[in-house]
């Protein structure tokens, strides 16, 4: 019987369900566990992981029998796959599954920032009353600016829309006629770089981290950002320039910032302690793109590819 074993969290009605017929070892923990989990892999011929597990190196040479990898989610920077594909391994991203749920995160998170006034309550309950100070910004007519425009920047696109944001993109591996600028995803401008930099109320990233894109966002492009703007990182962490962020908002040059994924993951105390006190700003677990939803949807994805690849 095949084994598949499960490093990170996934949806145990998926793993019942898809996964059905073969060994399965789901343990979330295994992803902090490194000798556990190598030990693991040593007659598995299916890995699961999210971004966390390093699928790589003395973890590949762990698995000798390894025929698949499915990948609970779209990113692929944890993944060395010119090793996968070397030693024949398929790698399964769970491509669309959660597009929604970041796009959701995206508007949500504009929303907030620009409204200014959901992080009065404290203010309220203890008998103040700050009206002047709470006075925020809608979002109808604000550009939103998506740097990259693939399948999760056009689900943001098309939110945007719905609300009355303009809404431009920069992508260079889109041509001008690609059918991703028709109106199907919202009226979307496209531009180049720095042009959008410069004229984004919101700016969001939507790119994954090569040597092309790491530090892309640094304190240049955030200075060039019109003032008050609010960036937003759903993508990946090491595309922006963390401290620059943090300089910006306590200088007042940014209006806000949303970060959802960062350089070093699992963010720690002392890199939190960058963190600490800014203001207008939103931290969060690398979670735009986990909701109950999604993770039902990606783990139902996963775990059929996995299923398919080892059947076929």
């Amino acid at each position: 019987m095949l084994k598949v074993v499960i490093s990170e969290f996934m949806d145990e009605a998926a793993i019942r369900a898809e996964l059905a017929g073969f060994e399965t070892l789901y343990d979330p923990t295994l992803v902090d566990r490194p000798d556990a989990l190598r030990a693991a892999l040593q007659e598995a011929a299916g890995l699961i992981v999210r971004n966390r597990t390093q699928v790589r190196g003395d973890l590949l040479a762990a698995a000798p029998d390894l025929k698949v990898v499915g990948r609970l989610g779209v990113g692929l920077d944890n993944i060395d796959l010119p090793a996968c594909a070397a030693r024949g391994i398929a790698v399964h991203p769970a491509t669309g599954a959660n597009d929604g749920a970041v796009a959701e995160y995206v508007i949500g998170t504009a929303l907030l920032l620009l409204r200014g006034a959901y992080g009065a309550s404290a203010q309220v309950a203890a008998g103040a009353w700050p009206r002047n100070a709470s006075m925020g910004r809608e979002i109808a007519s604000k550009r939103l600016g998506l740097v990259g425009f693939g399948a999760i920047a056009r689900e943001t696109a098309r939110r945007a829309a719905a609300l009355d944001m303009a809404v431009s993109a920069f992508d260079p591996y889109l041509t001008p006629e690609d059918t991703a600028w028709r109106p199907a995803h919202g009226s979307v401008a496209r531009a180049e770089l720095d042009a959008l930099i410069a004229s984004s109320d919101v700016l969001s990233l939507h790119v994954p981290l090569t040597e092309a894109t790491r530090g892309m966002i640094g304190s240049d492009a955030i200075t060039r950002m019109p003032p008050g703007a609010i960036l937003i990182n759903a993508a990946r962490g090491g595309v922006v320039d963390e401290r620059a962020v943090v300089d910006a908002l306590r200088s007042g040059h940014l209006g806000g910032a949303a970060l959802d994924v960062f350089a070093e993951e699992p963010l720690d105390a002392m890199g939190g302690a960058l963190f600490a006190d800014v203001p207008n700003l939103i931290l969060t677990p690398h979670i735009a793109g986990v909701t109950q939803e999604s993770n039902v949807r990606v783990s139902a994805v996963t775990a059929r590819a996995v299923r398919r690849s080892l059947e076929g």
